[in-house]
């Protein structure tokens, strides 16, 4: 799409899911019913947490194979076809094999409005309770989508804290599927369960996902680090974060924090408590352009004498 018939302005839903270990069918029919709102809504784009089918059970027999058939992302294009809306469905764990040794990878995928798969990304910096399960995608570039709301980058969790490969995938927005899910039943995007996200660590997903001695100087320290990490990131990056957590009990400390940022702006919406719940957004992409301008972010990295080169090759050939 050009640049001439990106929208100027358009709505992003975010969808804080308490995904049921296992609970595929369950978990896929709440989140299709939070989409269908979003869409009655005139939201463009929904995103999902991290694990959002599935919760983080990488013990649980079933895990493996649980999206082998490919069953709930066709599930998910149809939906987006039906409903005329953008869809980043969480992500999908796929087994692969190679030598004969099983393949365990942590994928996302970003399904346009018209149902079909633009683009996926798997992702590259595990969380450390991921590392025993999972197979990170370090040959898998970083690239960035040409999507019918813009220029959009996907990220899975820990991603989010790991700065240097950012600026470089950046487009205009990036959505980025944060979820916890290391519930502590044990679950940014991070998924964090209660754990934490699905995310990704009983923390995934949940506030609980620290040693005992970091938490024992603040308990809080999840929730201040993603709370001004989103921000900063989009203010880094002039780009809009659209950070998906996972929801759970607040008595099992999951996060929640689900956000969408924007650089001079900070907050345009947030998740009130961890309780799975939608919040909508509107994101104007002339302070995107305003940002840019003053910040000049992508103007330095695509500069010949940047002084990281890695990062400004990748721009001038983006």
């Amino acid at each position: 799409m050009s640049e001439a018939q990106v929208p100027s302005r358009w709505k992003c839903a975010v969808i804080q899911l308490h995904p049921e270990p296992m609970q595929l069918e369950d978990n896929f029919n709440r989140a299709q019913d939070f989409i269908r709102k979003a869409a009655e809504a005139g939201a463009r784009l929904a995103v999902l947490p991290e694990y959002s089918l599935t919760s983080w059970v990488p013990d649980d027999p079933e895990f493996a194979d649980a999206h082998v058939d490919g069953k709930y992302l066709s599930k998910f294009c149809e939906l987006a076809k039906e409903c005329d809306i953008n869809i980043v469905p969480g992500t999908f764990v796929e087994k692969h094999v190679d030598g004969g040794k099983r393949m365990l990878y942590n994928v996302a995928y970003f399904i346009s409005n018209e149902g079909k798969v633009l683009g996926s990304y798997t992702k590259k910096n595990l969380w450390h309770t991921e590392r025993a399960h999972l197979e990170a995608g370090g040959d898998n570039p970083h690239t960035i989508l040409d999507t019918p709301i813009g220029k959009v980058g996907l990220l899975i969790c820990w991603d989010l804290a790991c700065t240097p490969p950012l600026p470089a995938r950046l487009g205009e927005e990036i959505a980025c599927r944060e979820v916890d899910l290391r519930h502590s039943s044990r679950s940014i995007p991070g998924t964090y369960n209660a754990g934490r996200k699905t995310k990704h660590h009983l923390g995934e997903g949940t506030l609980l996902d620290l040693t005992e001695p970091a938490l024992r100087w603040n308990p809080k320290s999840e929730a201040i680090y993603l709370g001004s990490t989103v921000i900063s990131r989009a203010f880094e990056n002039t780009s809009c974060i659209a950070f998906a957590n996972v929801g759970g009990r607040e008595d099992s400390g999951f996060a929640g924090l689900s956000q969408i940022a924007m650089p001079l702006m900070g907050d345009i919406a947030k998740a009130e408590g961890t309780h799975e719940q939608m919040i909508i957004g509107e994101v104007d992409m002339e302070i995107l352009r305003d940002a840019e301008e003053s910040y000049k972010v992508r103007e330095d990295i695509s500069r010949p004498d940047f002084h990281y080169p890695v990062h400004g090759d990748f721009m001038r050939k983006q």
